[in-house]
């Protein structure tokens, strides 16, 4: 396996946190979790420069600050929009998936029903992630 990643996962769905948490923990892996609850919540955490994170998952169907406008603020800061971000989501919208790599994603992941399908999206996403070469934003 690759480096240990500092993830920001960013999920307004405490069950998918939990879900979430509970394949890391299947699958063995010993990334760092961060979590916010909406995209307010992830910014105000990313204000803190020890919790700049190495990857961001994230929903896109959020309150307060959906998605969309939490990545068009992070993609306009300077240091921030080198942070890789991949949607992890329900929405199949054409215009969402388009949207987010407008904006500048790494990746969109659409959450499988099944839950074995769910694993193995998030193993081989961490698996590349754990082996790209990453910026340092600290």
């Amino acid at each position: 396996m690759g480096k240990v990643l500092n993830i920001l996962f960013v999920e307004d769905d405490t069950i998918e946190t939990i879900k979430f948490k509970r394949v890391l923990k299947t699958l063995d892996l010993k990334h760092n979790i961060i979590e916010a609850i909406n995209g307010e919540a992830a910014l105000d955490l990313l204000k803190t420069p020890s919790l700049i994170p190495d990857l961001i998952i994230m929903d896109l169907n959020m309150p307060k600050l959906s998605g969309i406008e939490f990545l068009n603020i992070l993609k306009q800061d300077i240091v921030l929009k080198f942070i890789p971000c991949v949607i992890l989501t329900t929405s199949g919208n054409y215009r969402d998936i388009k949207e987010c790599y407008e904006i500048g994603i790494a990746g969109y992941i659409i959450k499988p029903l099944k839950y074995e399908d769910y694993v193995e999206r998030i193993e081989r996403l961490l698996k590349y992630w754990s082996t790209n070469e990453l910026i340092s934003q600290i």
